[in-house]
């Protein structure tokens, strides 16, 4: 899927205009100045490719850096040596235990220049959540920390646990519903939407930033259209069509799971308003009120920038600003792209519901533990993973 380039300074012809005209660039990972735009046959700006962030840059900025924008190239390099000794420590010693390899939790890319996406707030934090935001946050997790109360990530006091007790009985929550449509892990397996997204082959939709798995995002252009097929998580793709007729959003009571995405250019940058997103879907606490203004700039021949503004004036008191730089995907290695798919949901859920009601029935005839002791959530092997350095 990568096509990285090091070494000497790689010159690139493109088409440039439907005539073919030609011009030549410099590819050398930053550009002095502004490249010529890159036309498609009929003349719109082309952000066609296959284009994903080669580096790894954490979405609030660290404490520690305070108001430090970017990292100096000592910093990065310090920080690569650490990652990557935490990373193979980490690999050997699950290999030994034969689990998953530390693939599963840590990325492998350099670290990134910025120290965080958030470019605005300047502090490169979200902003604070609204007082209705943290009430509902605070009674979801009251709920979560209920269901895990008699498991052993409580007794000992485990990070999964914080905020929460240990009683060595279930909690009479156990069998309320969640207070709102649940998207995480719940320590209970009633039903599917028990279970997290990612494990029912869904995803969290927009926005996207990649994470430890690293995402990729398909761009196809037409005369008057626009998709992207998004590659993300283990195998949870999806698509999104983006409408360029200027016509307006859809009615308030229809909900979409990525929402409803109208574009425009201005210029060269494809700006693509989206709103009307479904309350079952959840980005940092934020549903169906949230709204994103994106912003995609061509800005080399195997550069894209991404920006989006982030606001809903429900869950954070003003809006915020992420930034990312894309690197295009070589074409001739991705001719064949095959569609992304994800069996954790397809086959492995069915098998853990299945498991799941064994387990009750073992308990309910005294052959097995009481089922609200065990954590299903991940939290007992979120604990042995240790801090990534950057974070």
């Amino acid at each position: 899927m990568l096509d990285r380039f090091s070494g000497a300074t790689i010159t690139v012809a493109i088409a440039a205009t439907a005539l073919g005209a030609v011009i030549s660039a410099s590819v050398t990972g930053t550009s002095a100045q502004a490249p010529a735009a890159l036309k498609t046959p009929w003349g719109e700006p082309d952000l066609q490719g296959i284009w994903t962030d080669e580096f790894d840059t954490p979405l609030q900025r660290p404490a520690r850096y305070a108001n430090q924008e970017f990292f100096t190239e000592a910093q990065r390099a310090e920080l690569d040596k650490a990652r990557s000794e935490v990373l193979g420590r980490f690999a050997t010693e699950r290999e030994i235990n034969g689990a998953y390899n530390a693939a599963t939790f840590f990325s492998t890319k350099h670290t990134g220049a910025r120290t965080s996406k958030i470019v605005d707030p300047p502090n490169g934090r979200i902003p604070p959540l609204t007082p209705e935001a943290q009430k509902t946050a605070a009674a979801e997790r009251a709920y979560r920390l209920a269901l895990l109360q008699s498991t052993d990530t409580c007794k000992k006091m485990l990070p999964g646990c914080a905020g929460g007790k240990y009683e060595p009985t279930a909690s009479p929550r156990r069998a309320e519903p969640p207070p709102r449509y649940n998207t995480g892990r719940l320590n209970r397996d009633d039903g599917p939407e028990d279970s997290s997204l990612a494990v029912r082959c869904l995803t969290g939709g927009l926005p996207e930033f990649g994470g430890a798995t690293g995402s990729f995002r398909r761009i196809v252009q037409t005369p008057g259209g626009i998709s992207m097929f998004y590659d993300v998580g283990q195998g949870q793709g999806w698509q999104r069509n983006i409408v360029m007729d200027g016509s307006p959003h859809l009615p308030a009571s229809v909900r979409q799971w990525f929402g409803d995405s109208r574009g425009h250019w201005e210029g060269n940058t494809l700006v693509i308003d989206v709103t009307n997103f479904s309350p079952k879907t959840d980005y940092q606490g934020s549903r169906e009120n949230l709204h994103l203004v994106e912003r995609w700039t061509r800005t080399g021949p195997r550069t894209l920038e991404y920006e989006v503004r982030i606001e809903d004036p429900t869950v954070w008191t003003r809006p915020w600003t992420v930034k990312q730089e894309f690197s295009k995907q070589s074409d001739e290695e991705n001719r064949f792209y095959t569609e992304p798919r994800c069996i954790e949901g397809n086959q492995g859920l069915p098998g853990l519901l299945h498991g799941r009601r064994a387990e009750d029935l073992a308990f309910a005839e005294g052959r097995g533990p009481d089922p609200a002791s065990r954590d299903n959530t991940g939290a007992l092997i979120d604990a042995e993973v240790p801090q990534d350095p950057l974070q």
